[in-house]
């Protein structure tokens, strides 16, 4: 299963989605508020709120252990899901998505973002894309996507106002050690303040747990080669675990 972040659905998805279902079943979709879901007026936007989400997702679909891929606010979601469900999930893969309140430094960051996204917010959709992007991904880098990728952030601008505002996500390191699935966090050697040493605690809290750092900057692809090599390698060891032998 693929957990989107912030503003984005299952359309970002795509491009990693072949190469994902080579390694087996691969679950998009688009989470509450986002795109095709349906967006009340007022709605629960938390990340437990979207973990419930995904635990029923999991369920209807019968995909139980599912080993879940989470980037970004995704990440957070996979994370709390691990945490309440811990029977639906084989394996985490985090992508640059760990709790910020993990590290004083990177939850100062999230709120200065807060800010600057919630006063965007007044100028409307295209403000808010901006205040978002030019602080994840570089100033002007919403310019540089696609024309249908682009409407589609705008289009769910305010999901992001909602998902920017507390409570946050904020496991402390004793919770984050009951999940002992094995868990890759993928951490870009262009990180964002302080998600340096809020991912190494993470890594430190989890008992099975492997830190990787890939090129680049905060929006990982899910194709990295550390990535469809631990997927692989969870899935070939369950099937070893299902094979008689002789």
């Amino acid at each position: 299963m693929c957990i989107h972040g912030a503003s984005s659905s299952a359309m970002v998805w795509a491009g990693a989605a072949a190469e994902l279902a080579g390694l087996g079943r691969v679950i998009l979709y688009d989470r509450r508020g986002a795109t095709r879901s349906e967006r009340p007026e007022t709605y629960d936007a938390s990340v437990p709120a979207h973990a419930v989400d995904a635990a029923a997702l999991i369920e209807k679909l019968d995909a139980a252990p599912a080993v879940v891929i989470g980037r970004s606010y995704g990440g957070e979601i996979a994370t709390a899901l691990a945490l309440e469900r811990p029977d639906l999930v084989r394996a985490l893969v985090l992508l640059d998505g760990v709790p910020p309140t993990l590290d004083a430094e990177a939850q100062a960051w999230t709120e200065e973002l807060r800010t600057s996204i919630e006063e965007a917010s007044a100028e409307g959709p295209e403000a808010v894309l901006e205040a978002l992007f030019d602080r994840v991904a570089g100033t002007g880098a919403l310019e540089s996507f696609p024309e249908a990728l682009r409407r589609m952030f705008v289009d769910n601008a305010p999901v992001i106002v909602a998902e920017v505002r507390p409570p946050y996500f904020a496991p402390t390191e004793a919770e984050l050690a009951r999940i002992d699935v094995p868990t890759l966090l993928v951490l870009p050697a262009e990180p964002l303040p302080g998600m340096t040493r809020a991912t190494e605690r993470m890594a430190a809290a989890l008992p099975n747990a492997r830190l990787v750092v890939v090129p680049g900057g905060h929006l990982v692809d899910p194709t990295e080669p550390a990535v469809l090599e631990f997927v692989a390698d969870v899935l070939r060891d369950d099937l070893q675990h299902r094979t008689p032998t002789a």
